[in-house]
């Protein structure tokens, strides 16, 4: 599945979709951040090592996009 950083009612909400589905499909929250949590997003790279995959993800996350994100859905 997917875990959401999202902005809901002018605050920051975490959720996990299923599948391809992700916040805006149930009106959860306006999504600015997400993480493929899926095998294929890291099985080829680091075989089981999900932990270590979810490490690696936080060095390439742009923080400014998320914070023009932030912005733009408040």
């Amino acid at each position: 599945g997917w875990a959401w950083l999202g902005v809901k009612d002018g605050g920051l909400c975490v959720c996990s979709t299923p599948n391809q589905d992700n916040p805006l499909m149930d009106g959860c929250c306006t999504p600015i951040l997400g993480l493929d949590v899926w095998e294929h997003a890291y099985y080829k790279k680091y075989g089981p090592g999900r932990a270590t995959y979810i490490d690696a993800w936080w060095n390439v996350v742009d923080w400014n996009e998320v914070s023009r994100r932030y912005s733009d859905a408040l």
